[in-house]
């Protein structure tokens, strides 16, 4: 070894072993969503993490924003017990390293266990929450088919790996069910969970009763809707870093958030927080900036490495799909699937809305047989929804319209097959279940 080698090695000794040294300021304000510090605008960049010992432990937030005055820092603690005057001093970036031993755990979105099974084991890589996106030219292309089991979306809006896709739902149409179905598909190395916001009740019955013998393969990152916005915008974070983890490794990784509305909602709450204004229905812009920057990291990797097929849900406000978060999710993501909830107030479930569900890379899993099998599917549902006023009112009469005579046959036939419970077996040949369900009536 070299004067050189010998000097690198040293350097990198003296950094892995020196303390980092910190920089400390002082608390100068305190509101209900952040606090402000003095004496660190100099030190500090944005989105770097600042501690702040309080009620006899260590709490911990995030710079949102400087100015010549101080900094504003967002807590991850739901219940800050900082005060005026209370040192606050920089802390090393947030990082986790994830490993095999983690399928199976529950952890929160600072990759703690929650399950009480013990600490979690570390990996020999350790990662942030914030990432860049494989770079364009070098990922590998999205081309191989997967069934998902659920028959009516392997028909109308199949998933091939490492593609994207929303699900697009108002609240009680059956949104988390059809995840449920799509978490336990076949084809998939790990399943990576994110409960965003969800009730604390409903986390023991996805992760015991949902999952049940899937959870073995299955990381479960859980924000529940009463922890902080912080904590909220960093769990779907988490949950792709780690899905990431496992893609390097060359695994197929199912990643379902749920929800990323909840997501973008505490980006609002933390947008607002640092002064920004808002600009669509209270979105501040940075919210359009962050959903993309996390989206555009699922899907496959480099060249060599595995995949990450994204499922992402939309909790749509107040069933409006032109929401400006619906919007930017379906301009970004390669699908999306719509839950209709007149389709589920007649109890057919799934609630797909079959002529409202797109997928962009349908193209590599119909062959063309299929596909021409599929347009006229379509055509004959939408001739039927587009009838039915007309039927309700008794102005159709069979014999004048053959078209119509095969849609009003036919459709209530597809419906019917279209229906899957949650505890059915998974689809394994949709088009021969749909053709076989068809003959048999």
């Amino acid at each position: 070894m070299n004067a050189v080698q010998q000097l690198e090695s040293a350097l990198l000794a003296l950094q892995q072993n020196t303390p980092f040294a910190s920089v400390s300021g002082a608390i100068s304000e305190v509101a209900p969503t952040h606090f402000r510090v003095s004496g660190l605008s100099r030190f500090v960049r944005l989105g770097e993490l600042i501690g702040v010992k309080a009620a006899g432990r260590p709490q911990i937030g995030e710079v949102i924003r400087i100015d010549s005055d101080g900094i504003i820092v967002k807590p991850f603690d739901r219940h800050f017990g900082g005060g005026l005057g209370s040192v606050a001093y920089q802390m090393p970036p947030l990082s986790f390293a994830p490993d095999p031993s983690w399928k199976g755990r529950v952890i929160n979105a600072l990759g703690v266990a929650l399950d009480g099974k013990g600490a979690l084991i570390p990996g020999s890589r350790a990662v942030t929450a914030e990432a860049d996106a494989p770079p364009a030219m070098k990922r590998a292309r999205v081309h191989r088919p997967l069934r998902t089991g659920v028959r009516v979306i392997d028909l109308f809006a199949p998933i091939c790996a490492g593609q994207r896709v929303g699900i697009f739902a108002g609240s009680g149409v059956g949104k988390s069910t059809l995840l449920a179905m799509l978490a336990r598909s076949e084809g998939f190395d790990t399943v990576v969970l994110a409960l965003v916001g969800e009730r604390g009740r409903e986390v023991r019955e996805f992760v015991e009763d949902v999952l049940g013998h899937d959870r073995a393969r299955a990381v479960t990152i859980v924000s529940t809707g009463d922890e902080s916005p912080m904590m909220r915008r960093l769990a779907p974070k988490t949950a792709m870093a780690i899905a990431e983890y496992f893609r390097d490794r060359g695994e197929s990784v199912l990643l379902v958030v749920d929800s990323i509305t909840r997501f973008a909602h505490a980006s609002r709450e933390v947008a607002l927080a640092a002064g920004e204004p808002a600009v669509a229905r209270g979105y501040a812009p940075t919210v359009f900036t962050d959903l993309p920057r996390l989206l555009e990291r699922a899907g496959p990797g480099e060249e060599g490495s595995g995949t990450i097929t994204g499922i992402f849900s939309v909790l749509v406000d107040g069933d409006d799909h032109n929401d400006p978060i619906a919007d930017t999710m379906r301009s970004t993501l390669d699908g999306h699937i719509v839950l209709s909830r007149q389709i589920a107030d007649q109890a057919r479930y799934p609630a797909v809305d079959v002529l409202g569900s797109v997928s962009r890379l349908a193209h590599c899993v119909w062959d063309p047989a299929e596909r021409e099998l599929v347009s006229k599917l379509r055509a004959m549902i939408a001739k039927y929804e587009d009838t039915r006023d007309l039927r309700l009112m008794g102005g159709y009469q069979s014999g004048r319209d053959s078209e119509l005579d095969q849609a009003v046959d036919l459709v209530p036939k597809i419906y019917g097959a279209m229906r899957q419970d949650a505890s059915a077996a998974p689809s394994a040949e949709p088009f021969r279940e749909l053709r076989d369900m068809l003959k048999g009536d």
